[in-house]
């Protein structure tokens, strides 16, 4: 039976199912026993579980990222949560020569089996301290995983199988996600944490989302067919390792390649997913391919700044039809009232 689940919701049954499997499964993060228990990933499970296995952090991100790895490393299970991705750079130290590295440095005698949480993404006004993506920069560590699910169906799954991985984990959450809605079984289940998901086949073009930019990616290719061009959409769940083989076999169907990725362009993930596509499959390629992403600034406060810095459908879907040799005009999905800095209620799952 068919079952509906918002992102949130997905991921605090994912937390509450591990919590009673596993006693050495731990959640700890600033917020996490709070009314609103970020975003209601963690709703109820201090209550369920006990202020032992469900706990509140000081605001010593440093510090505490320390403690769950010695947890970790003597054999618990700790899920580390960050509201922001912007906040775990005061322990990124911690992060890239620590968690990181001790299962190679060890010999793989000690392994660091946590997973760290963060939120990413824009919303009202959250700016450019509280609004980064950062994935780029984590992707870059050898030693870490770093996914960055789209669904409520992938977010249970990929963050059981991240629980129950060897592997430090690195799990990016967009805000924009934790209120959309997907068909999520009740049972448990894993996703792998490192395979890409066709979420609409198509002909003409290939278009690589990443995170809630696979969303905005299948509105474009709404748009491109109402105009008679048919774009193949791959979620690609997995920022390292990067599914370059699910990538490379679309483009040998499609010839074309547009990466939308929701970071910064310069030295951003699409930058390695263009590199791996030309060193495997340059000779499908009819046309360069082409990225979009932030632009080479920070993030704005500002909504009328917004309005500008954030890739949208129809520029998506008009990017694509250029690549084809087009020149259509896509209008843009009427938000109403509503700016940049706040999600578009339109968007439901299943996808």
């Amino acid at each position: 039976m068919n079952r509906s689940l918002n992102y949130g919701e997905a991921i605090r049954e994912a937390l509450d199912q591990s919590l009673s499997d596993d006693p050495d499964v731990v959640v700890m993060g600033l917020g996490v026993p709070d009314p609103k228990g970020v975003f209601g990933s963690t709703l109820g499970l201090q209550e369920r579980h006990g202020p032992e296995r469900v706990m509140d952090i000081p605001l010593s991100e440093n510090a505490v990222t320390g403690v769950a790895l010695g947890c970790a490393a003597t054999g618990m299970r700790p899920v580390l949560v960050h509201q922001r991705v912007d906040f775990t750079l005061t322990a990124f130290e911690q992060v890239v020569n620590q968690v990181a590295k001790w299962r190679f440095m060890f010999n793989d005698q000690m392994s660091v089996p946590m997973v760290i949480r963060m939120v990413v993404g824009r919303g009202w006004g959250q700016g450019p301290q509280h609004s980064q993506s950062l994935q780029a920069l984590f992707a870059h560590i050898p030693g870490l995983r770093v996914i960055m699910p789209t669904t409520a169906h992938d977010a249970k799954g990929m963050m059981i199988a991240a629980i129950r991985s060897d592997d430090p984990v690195v799990c990016l959450e967009h805000r924009w996600l934790y209120s959309i809605e997907d068909e999520v079984p009740e049972s448990r289940y894993v996703v792998p944490l490192d395979e890409a998901r066709i979420v609409r086949s198509g002909t003409d073009i290939t278009l690589v989302g990443v995170s809630y930019m696979t969303l905005e990616c299948l509105a474009a290719a709404d748009m491109l067919a109402e105009a008679g061009l048919s774009a193949e959409v791959v979620d690609l769940r997995s920022i390292r390792p990067l599914d370059t083989s699910a990538i490379v076999s679309s483009v040998e169907r499609t010839s074309r390649l547009l990466i939308v990725d929701n970071g910064h362009v310069v030295g951003g993930v699409s930058a390695e997913i263009v590199a791996a596509v030309v060193e495997q499959a340059f000779s499908h390629l009819e046309v360069a391919p082409e990225r979009m992403g932030f632009p080479d600034y920070p993030t704005p406060t500002s909504p009328a700044l917004a309005d500008d810095y954030y890739p949208l459908p129809h520029q998506i879907a008009m990017r694509a039809s250029e690549m084809l040799g087009k020149r259509f005009s896509f209008q843009p999905i009427d938000r109403g009232e509503r700016r940049l800095d706040q999600p578009h209620p339109a968007y439901q799952g299943p996808f």
